[in-house]
């Protein structure tokens, strides 16, 4: 089944949208994507796309665009949160591309999302801005979306990367509502001048405590510094997705921390504040011509940085089994079969580094000594254990381990 000609509706604009807008278009599909928001971006936001997702961006045609507006870690550092101590480290920069073939690489969300929507117009999709969809009904003429507002607009097929709200999802495909993980995150940017620690936005760094961790990491060419703070709290009332929040809160949960860390925190001047949503594995992506991508259907905890790069490997091979199938059910079942074991496994991986980041007293001692030994006598071992994760190739189809 060749996509030329295929009239294909995507449902959201974010990086997993717009990635597989242009790869469905760059294959001759008439693409059409439609995102509530009337502009695209997001504030102070940043996000981080391994060697396995430039794989992708290069593919589409990206690379060199990309690789302009993108941040360049020379690594990955684990760090105390009192001590400042170097609990392990992960080599990027040069040995990412010797590894794997390709960078590992920082941006800010709207600088990505700015590139991947030329990318998408360049290739002919058609982007309807604040054009929020009510619903996707299937009729005897074929599958409709309805907007809130304008003409209903027909599709052959339609694919939901609308996040992880999902409206696709809780319609479609037996989707559960989202469940609170027991952690909030602080989010935003601090300019790098305020710093009093040169060097801070150097590597990135994920600085662990008990019950709480900070992920800080340079953008745009190192004159800003994304964070991530991270707490565990038993329960979240607000109604928002992501609150505007008082910097000292921030502060305050984070006190008894040192080093570069208590610098960066008390830098900031803005942050936002939300939830950590998870829902139970879906029992399938897939319902005859509709498909999820994405936070629709396997939302990422924060914690291997893998959400945007899971999202661009499945844009990718959405496009390339419709562009082989026989027909457009059995491509997105062929796109659901290839994707969907390896994006469970990151879901588990990265709960499980979000339990090693926040352990205990005593656990958490045992296990930065342990860490700490496995970095000098076999420096190579934790870089080792990336070789699954940044080393596939969705595009040549390597193996994903």
């Amino acid at each position: 089944m060749a996509l030329a000609g295929r009239e294909i509706a995507v449902i959201g604009a974010g990086i997993g949208g717009l990635a597989a807008a242009t790869a469905l278009a760059q294959r001759r599909a008439r693409v059409t994507v439609f995102e509530r928001a009337p502009a695209l971006g997001e504030v102070g936001a940043g996000l981080q796309v391994a060697p396995n997702g430039v794989a992708v961006l290069e593919a589409l045609g990206m690379r060199d665009a990309a690789e302009a507006r993108a941040g360049l870690p020379q690594g990955i550092e684990l760090r105390d949160h009192r001590s400042d101590r170097i609990l392990a480290r992960v080599p990027l920069g040069p040995t990412s591309v010797a590894r794997y073939g390709r960078p590992y690489w920082h941006f800010h969300r709207a600088d990505l999302l700015a590139l991947l929507a030329e990318a998408a117009r360049e290739a002919g999709v058609e982007l309807r801005l604040g054009t929020a969809i009510t619903q996707v009904a299937d009729t005897a003429q074929g599958l409709r979306v309805v907007p809130e507002a304008g003409p209903e607009h027909a599709a052959e097929i339609v694919v939901g990367a609308d996040g992880i709200r999902s409206r696709l999802r809780a319609d479609w495909l037996e989707g559960q509502p989202p469940r609170f993980t027991g952690h909030v995150a602080w989010r935003g940017l601090v300019d790098a001048a305020r710093l009093g620690a040169p060097g801070l936005a150097e590597v990135a760094r994920v600085t662990v405590g008990p019950g709480r961790h900070l992920v800080t990491y340079p953008l745009r060419g190192g004159r800003q510094v994304n964070f991530v703070a991270v707490e565990e709290r038993a329960s979240w009332t607000a109604e928002g997705w992501m609150e505007a929040d008082d910097p000292a809160n921030l502060r305050r949960a984070f006190a008894d921390w040192g080093g570069p860390a208590a610098d960066l925190l008390e830098g900031v001047e803005e942050t936002f504040l939300w939830g950590l949503f998870d829902h139970p594995p879906l029992p399938r992506w897939v319902t005859g011509r509709i498909a999820l991508l994405g936070d629709a259907c396997h939302p990422m905890l924060p914690y291997l940085a893998q959400g945007a790069t899971m999202a661009l490997e499945d844009a990718w091979v959405l496009a390339a089994e419709l562009d082989v199938a026989e027909t457009p059910e059995r491509g997105l079942l062929a796109y659901e079969a290839r994707r969907a074991p390896r994006a469970g496994r990151v879901q588990r991986a990265s709960a499980r580094n979000g339990r090693i980041f926040h352990l205990r007293p005593g656990i958490r001692d045992a296990a930065h000594l342990g860490l700490r030994a496995v970095s000098v006598t076999a420096p190579g071992l934790l870089t080792r254990r990336f070789d699954w994760l940044f080393g596939a190739d969705v595009v040549s189809d390597r193996a994903t381990g």
